[in-house]
């Protein structure tokens, strides 16, 4: 069976939160501080136009919160976690098989559904999910989940995308590579980005048409697995079972 996994990212999460429970926030400028308000932890797309910087204290910014009429709200993970549930048994829905990745990030394996209209699939999955729960959400689908997530943070830049990006065609998937620099790789970040850069690697295709004998010397073995990804070979599987975590978010790192 061919693998095919789908990654759901939830646009601005906390922000979208916030106009769930308050719609004329929609359109507006809004952040969310962290637990004692003194830094900025969440920007709707609005609040990132106007320059405002994630992770910035919040009294640097208070200048163009005031210019800009922005709305702050103080962070209320108890509301988050409640949604972020609601869109999790929303997409559950849609397959059982479903990897929770962070609160706002889920994996979800369609390897069955290589027969249907992926694109209209996903474009109902994101409708579904703003429908019923007010959340706005991202879709990438593709052969392994490194590639899943390049699609899915290229369905935010691409206005033809709408949200919703499939990378099952080798065509699409070597433009979408050559698009993406090689620090916007899942796992690879951007020291790994300036190490690679000094050998002519600044693309995701450069990095996947790098040799496998160099990719574990600078990458290590993890680094390699990525790459295979990259290349369309499944490394990962979904992890079903979630661990205990002790932050509200996770990454990867080699």
């Amino acid at each position: 069976m061919t693998s095919l996994f789908a990654l759901v990212d939830c646009n601005n999460f906390y922000a979208s939160c916030e106009r769930v429970f308050d719609p004329k926030l929609e359109g507006k400028p809004i952040v969310v501080l962290s637990n004692n308000d003194g830094c900025i932890i969440a920007r709707s797309n609005e609040a990132k136009a106007l320059g405002i910087q994630m992770g910035e204290p919040a009294f640097k910014a208070k200048d163009l919160i005031k210019q800009h009429n922005v709305h702050v709200f103080s962070s209320n993970y108890t509301l988050y976690g409640d949604m972020s549930a609601r869109v999790m048994q929303t997409l559950a829905q849609f397959t059982p098989n479903i990897e929770i990745y962070s609160i706002d990030e889920a994996f979800l394996d369609l390897s069955n559904f290589y027969g249907r209209d992926l694109n209209q699939y996903a474009g109902e999955l994101r409708n579904t999910v703003r429908t019923w729960t007010g959340i706005p959400v991202s879709v990438g689908v593709a052969p392994t989940k490194t590639l899943a997530k390049l699609a899915n943070r290229l369905s935010k830049k691409s206005k033809k995308a709408d949200g919703v990006l499939v990378l099952t065609d080798e065509r699409h998937i070597q433009e979408a590579l050559r698009r993406t620099e090689a620090g916007d790789v899942w796992g690879v970040g951007r020291r790994y980005a300036r190490k690679l850069a000094g050998f002519g690697i600044h693309t995701a295709l450069d990095l996947r048409n790098a040799s496998d004998a160099f990719v574990k010397q600078h990458l290590t073995v993890v680094g390699l697995r990525t790459v295979r990804e990259l290349r369309g070979e499944p490394c990962q599987d979904l992890e079903m079972a979630v661990p205990n975590k002790q932050h509200i978010c996770t990454s990867r790192s080699f």
